[in-house]
């Protein structure tokens, strides 16, 4: 005991200069997202340094997601939010703007890399690819318009703007009495561009060296792992791009019917045949005249599949499927199923391959 408080005596006045010469090291920023596959991209490029939150867990909508009190606590915690936008969560946006007010927000959707398609309002859609190479179109123009350099001191894709305001330039909010415009249960419509942006690869890709440049904007002694991390993860995507090219291959020359039109920008970029989408929302019953449609077309053109998503009524399946031979396999655009975390994004890609091609297969 002699010895021990011997040296405790020794040690004690040099403490203070043990920590002086210590190195501080930043606070990684604690990160706050929306839904899996942006927590997917997120995780991919903090590493090892962190693990973004999620707000919307897997198999809630995110159309009109009701925080819980430990998802509020998350967000009022929140140095960073990354978030699709407030085209697809206009719910959570208020929700920033009043809980999260000191934290940056990062609005993917409006990111000046983010490549946006059109909201379709029809039962049949309208297809300008008659071939597979057609479907490289999207992404290669898309690749002309993400590739740049990241400049380190760059603000981060608008991270400084009223959350609230981010999704509302340009977009109306006008209410439609036609279901077959993309309302949810809370009057929210879809503006005139899909906010289902996720589903681009290319659109995943640009936003990894975005989200990377936030991150060093917020923990700039880390800014080098985090673009490390974009770029090795940026590579995942590519990779899983590739294989997803070659299942789909076969399925160029099929028709598909999917449950809501979430999947035009996947559709854009492996240039793939979808006739139409029973709903044009998840949340937007369809009438007795769009399903007729959809059947009839079903009929007329050998639809090889028809996509249900595991959230919702079957019942609307059966309708369109009645009295023809066409199979009926699932597909989720949020992949519910999947492992969270850093692999999320090319496990989905893969997995919505894999699915289409496994019901495209004779």
């Amino acid at each position: 005991m002699l010895y021990y408080n011997e040296m405790k005596m020794m040690l004690k006045p040099l403490l203070p200069a043990l920590f002086l010469a210590s190195p501080l090291c930043a606070e990684v920023p604690k990160v706050v997202t929306d839904i899996a596959p942006v927590q997917g991209l997120v995780a991919s490029v903090m590493g090892d340094l962190g693990t973004p939150e999620l707000l919307v867990p897997q198999g809630a909508s995110p159309h009109d997601h009701a925080l819980s009190p430990s998802e509020a606590r998350n967000l009022q915690d929140a140095d960073l939010v990354v978030w699709i936008g407030a085209e697809l969560s206009p719910g959570i946006g208020r929700k920033i703007d009043a809980i999260a007010g000191s934290a940056a927000a990062l609005a993917l959707f409006d990111a000046e890399v983010t490549a946006h398609l059109a909201t379709r309002d029809e039962a049949l859609f309208e297809h300008d690819h008659d071939d597979a190479d057609d479907g490289h179109a999207h992404e290669e123009h898309a690749h002309e318009h993400h590739d740049h350099d990241h400049d380190p001191d760059h603000d981060p894709a608008h991270a400084d703007r009223d959350p609230a305001a981010h999704g509302h330039e340009g977009h109306s909010d006008a209410h439609h009495d036609d279901d077959d415009h993309a309302a949810d249960a809370h009057g929210h419509a879809h503006g005139p561009e899909d906010p289902h942006v996720w589903l681009s690869p290319a659109n995943a890709r640009a936003w990894l060296g975005v989200i990377a440049d936030a991150l060093a904007e917020a923990d700039r002694e880390n800014a080098g792992v985090y673009r490390a991390n974009a770029e090795a993860a940026q590579a995942e995507i590519d990779a899983a791009v590739t294989t997803a090219r070659a299942q789909l291959d076969a399925a160029q020359d099929r028709r598909f019917v999917v449950f809501h039109d979430a999947y035009q920008y996947f559709e854009d970029t492996f240039g793939l045949n979808v006739l139409g989408a029973i709903q044009l929302s998840d949340a937007t019953a369809p009438s007795p005249a769009r399903l007729s449609e959809l059947r009839d077309a079903i009929a007329e053109t050998g639809a090889t599949c028809v996509f249900a998503e595991p959230q919702f009524d079957s019942r609307l399946i059966d309708a369109v499927t009645e009295g023809t031979e066409v199979k009926v396999a699932e597909l989720d655009p949020l992949g519910m199923a999947l492992e969270p975390g850093a692999g999320f994004y090319p496990a989905l890609i893969g997995d919505l391959a894999t699915r289409i091609s496994d019901c495209a297969a004779d």
